[in-house]
Parts: C-alpha cells; structure tokens; sequence
C-alpha cells in the first residue's frame, strides 16, 4: 500500500494486524522461517475476510522475537525480553501516530505468548491506547477445532504435523520432504501439548535441545498440504468473526 492509501485507511478506522513471529531451527525437514511464514499467511487469509466488511490493514511481520530456548542448535535470532518490549512499543507508537486507533499484535511464536500476555497491560498503559495481542491459533485451540484435521496431536507444537501440514500448504519449498522421516521426538508424541500451554507448577528454563533433541515437538511424518489448507483456514476464519463483530474493543 502507498502512504496515501493507508492514510486513508487510519481515516476508515482500519484494524491494524501486527504480526510478530521468530525465525529459529524447525528440525531437519524446515526453513528458520516458519513462525514468520505462518504468521504472515495467516493474517492475510484473516484481512481477506473482514476487509469485506470493515477496513484492515496488515503490517510488515516482526520476523525476531523470543528464541534462546532454541539457540543451541543454531539458525536461530533471539532478543532479550527488553529490547522486545522496546521494538514493540516503538512500532505500535509508529502505527498510532499514523492515525490508526485499533492494533491486534498477531503472535506466531511460543516462546513470545507469555512476554507478550503480560506487555498487553504495560503498552496499552505506555501508550495509552487499546492494543490488543492474540496468537494465531488460540481460538481453533480453545474451541478444539484442529482435532477433527490431526493425527497425531491436537493442536500446533514445534515443526511438527501442524506446522509441517501447513508450511506445505503455503510454502512447499521451504519444505526439505527428503528429511521428514527424520522429524519426530524420539522421546515420544505429546498428544495434547499445544503451542500456549500454561507453563509447569515448578518451571524453570531449558534449552529446547534437552526436551526435544531433533528439533522437533510431535511428529511431522503425518503432515499432508490438505492439512495444513485446513489449519491455516480455520485459524483465520476464527480471528476473523472476532474482528468482524468488533472484539476486542467492542466491550
């Protein structure tokens, strides 16, 4: 869009859909930029939905966030929750002082949700104004909506079936399918974990590498392009009734 264009859109009250990712390993059969690739994808396919019914307007994708828990493998960016916190503001502060009033942070990493639950509170206090954050696939998560479309789970977790289904629907060359016989836990399929679990009663920081040695959270010998067709729609078809009905500024 041109400057012209999107000052018109701030003038039409436009929803603006921040998307933040990570670009990090994703096992042997991935690119590193699978979070930021989904995100994206999935925040088009939500404003191709509600821009039939009230503007929107989709900004450039944070493709860096919270990631040491992956670094130990290499390919992977990380910042310190500071200077995510900072780089955060600072846009949202940029996409204020363009005159739009309503900004949805669309979160596509799990090791930025609890950064970002809590910096909700602080960023609407900073900047005074109503910002939002959601992560992509909360509402199919919530409502169990991926369980009927995967095998091997029932939600998304870590280049597995989920994130493997749909990186092949949208991005099948960034798919090495030569190397997903090689992606799965060896320490076995958690069926139930789902990207956003709460974290443990007694928690403390481990690498990725301790609990997942290939990379890998699931199974991704199960993914299919059909799949991830699947997932990616009904993520965005979700997110987007919320919008379209006016959440969450609507109450």
């Amino acid at each position: 869009m041109t400057a012209q264009e999107l000052v018109a859109a701030a003038e039409a009250d436009a929803v603006v859909l921040l998307p933040v990712a990570s670009t990090e390993q994703h096992g042997p059969h991935l690119t590193t930029g699978v979070d930021t690739f989904l995100v994206t994808e999935g925040c088009r396919r939500v404003a191709s939905i509600v821009s039939k019914q009230r503007a929107i307007v989709v900004a450039p994708t944070v493709w860096m966030g919270l990631a040491e828990h992956h670094v130990a493998f290499g390919g992977t960016f990380s910042l310190s929750l500071t200077t995510y916190h900072a780089l955060l503001r600072e846009l949202c502060r940029s996409i204020l002082r363009a005159r739009f009033k309503k900004i949805l942070i669309v979160n596509g990493h799990g090791g930025n949700i609890a950064a970002l639950a809590a910096m909700t509170t602080d960023l609407a206090q900073e900047l005074s104004a109503p910002i939002a954050t959601t992560t992509l696939y909360d509402f199919a998560h919530q409502s169990d909506a991926y369980v009927s479309i995967l095998e091997d789970q029932t939600g998304v977790q870590h280049a597995c079936e989920a994130e493997t289904s749909m990186m092949l629907a949208a991005f099948p060359d960034c798919v090495r399918t030569d190397r997903i016989s090689e992606a799965f836990n060896p320490r076995g399929v958690q069926k139930d974990r789902k990207l956003g679990n709460s974290t443990p009663p007694l928690n403390r920081w481990r690498s990725f590498s301790m609990i997942a040695p290939t990379g890998v959270m699931g199974d991704a010998r199960k993914a299919t392009a059909i799949k991830g067709e699947c997932l990616l729609d009904v993520a965005a078809e979700l997110l987007a009734a919320r919008l379209i009905d006016g959440q969450p500024w609507s109450d």
